[in-house]
């Protein structure tokens, strides 16, 4: 390993650390959540994610970072999907349980809070599939084209502001990559496991594991698009 992988390692010791032997720490992030959950996701998916594209340029270059990549146009990118991440969370715990409800399973409304049952598994197994079929897709999508614009115009703030050429690119996109792996591969072997797990857990702890999601977000989407 490289001293640049050492001090990122050293980085996430202390972070991890300071939540540990701090408990006001953990407690001031948990009561900014509560109180600034959009804003907290903006912040949580622009270092996280963004973090997880860097790890992926690692892992293909050997550098977290390069000319023309554009680390702050991607965290604004990444911020404002977190935005609308933390929205399809809320709209789908809350629409997908009185949708089994219709079909049948009335019990689906109060399952998540009643501890860890088969109801809750499929509540929160149903959550996530709803969410990842149909939300997933477009957002993934979106980052897609987002992505190639800032490469486009050279990783600036300044080239990020200019109109994105959505249908150049959209028809452009490399939808073997974008289908074979990141939807017909990712969403049902990764992500509906994964969230299902999120929405089984309690809502504090639902913050942190999805923060955790957040890097790897990045890592699986950055590595689509490079290879």
């Amino acid at each position: 390993m490289k001293r640049n992988d050492w001090i990122v390692i050293l980085i996430i010791l202390i972070l991890g650390a300071a939540f540990v032997w701090l408990p006001g720490l953990a407690s001031t992030y948990e009561k900014l959540n509560l109180e600034h959950g959009i804003l907290m996701s903006f912040v949580k998916f622009a270092i996280l994610s963004t973090f997880g594209e860097c790890l992926a340029l690692r892992i293909k270059t050997g550098k977290y970072n390069r000319k023309g990549f554009g680390i702050v146009p991607r965290a604004v990118v990444w911020g404002f999907l977190g935005i609308t991440i933390k929205m399809a969370f809320v709209i789908y715990a809350a629409g997908t349980p009185q949708l089994l409800s219709y079909f049948g399973w009335p019990e689906a409304t109060t399952s998540l809070s009643g501890g860890l049952s088969i109801m809750a598994l499929f509540t929160a197994f149903s959550i996530s599939t709803t969410m990842n079929l149909t939300f997933a897709p477009v957002m993934m999508t979106i980052h897609k084209i987002t992505d190639i614009h800032i490469l486009e115009t050279g990783g600036t703030l300044q080239g990020l502001l200019r109109p994105i050429a959505m249908g150049r690119i959209f028809t452009h996109l490399d939808w073997k990559i974008q289908w074979n792996f990141v939807f017909k591969k990712t969403i049902p072997f990764f992500w509906i496991p994964a969230h299902t797990i999120t929405f089984l857990l309690p809502v504090n702890f639902q913050v942190l594991f999805a923060a955790s999601l957040g890097i790897a977000l990045g890592l699986i989407l950055s590595l689509a698009t490079q290879k």
